[in-house]
């Protein structure tokens, strides 16, 4: 059994983008920004955008956060996007998922710029990537497919079972894998036997938020686990939707928590983000 080791991978991606950052700035006074939208007090939250801020520090990027209270408005939100998609400084614009209730959460994602929009949330982008177009892509399955590219396993032709079937990684996972010519199974929350589907796969990629979802009897021999949950145990301990200890005997690869998928999120958002700039430039020269 291998560890597929995304802290490795993801500091090595940053190293790649600072030098890019440094040639950009030298060649073209060009610095990339990034602007995040968060709303409310959620901790995890928080921390996201947090570590997301020390990531652009540690690469170059200029960033700002826009931090808004839990009771604000839809217009607040939909004025402060307007005014960073007319902003020529502003690159990538994130923002901060989940919102308050009384937020419509389509209309706001819709309202980024889809050159701008380096979480890869838009509709126009979500239509690139099921079409296999260049696009932004989200960052958490981006970085699932840098991974396996980094261990050089190669999906094509291979049973993948991706449990999850969200907007944010399930479905982009799924339409990822469908480009890079896999075989490809959703499940997801009213699957009927789950067992079943996953005892089949090459590869399992599972990202749903319940501890110790995927067992050691529901995996075969040799099977790639990737692990994109990430839950808070009760001892306090960070833990995927996999039973780690027990799994990790069976199969060929698999991704800790933390350590894998993580740390891969962030640093495919300093890629789209530097992406962005990039085009941004171009279409100012």
């Amino acid at each position: 059994m291998q560890i597929l080791d995304g802290k490795a991978l993801a500091n090595k991606i940053e190293e790649n983008v600072t030098l890019e950052v440094t040639d950009l700035k030298a060649k073209k006074n060009v610095t990339p920004g990034l602007a995040v939208i968060l709303v409310g007090q959620d901790p995890a939250s928080q921390a996201y955008v947090s570590m997301k801020k020390k990531a652009c520090d540690r690469v170059g990027f200029y960033s700002v956060s826009h931090e808004m209270p839990q009771d604000i408005s839809q217009d607040a939100i939909e004025n402060t996007i307007k005014m960073m998609n007319q902003n020529s400084n502003i690159d990538g614009i994130l923002v901060q998922l989940p919102l308050p209730p009384q937020i419509d959460t389509t209309k706001i994602l819709e309202l980024v710029d889809p050159a701008k929009d380096v979480d890869g949330f838009h509709p126009y982008n979500v239509g690139r990537l099921v079409t296999n177009l260049d696009g932004f892509v989200p960052c958490t399955p981006l970085g699932v497919m840098e991974l396996l590219k980094e261990y050089n396993i190669d999906v094509e032709g291979k049973n993948c079972c991706v449990v999850g079937a969200s907007n944010i990684v399930g479905k982009p996972m799924a339409s990822l894998l469908l480009n890079a010519n896999a075989t490809v199974e959703i499940c997801h929350i009213f699957t009927d036997d789950l067992k079943k589907h996953t005892l089949n796969a090459d590869i399992i990629l599972v990202g749903v938020g319940v501890i110790n979802l995927i067992k050691e009897d529901m995996v075969k021999d040799g099977a790639i686990i990737i692990d994109i949950g990430i839950n808070r145990a009760e001892n306090g301990k960070l833990v995927g939707d996999v039973d780690y200890a027990n799994v990790a005997q069976k199969c060929s690869y698999i991704t800790p928590v933390p350590g894998g998928v993580g740390p891969m999120t962030i640093a495919m958002l300093l890629s789209n983000t530097l992406k962005a700039a990039k085009l941004n430039a171009a279409k100012k020269a």
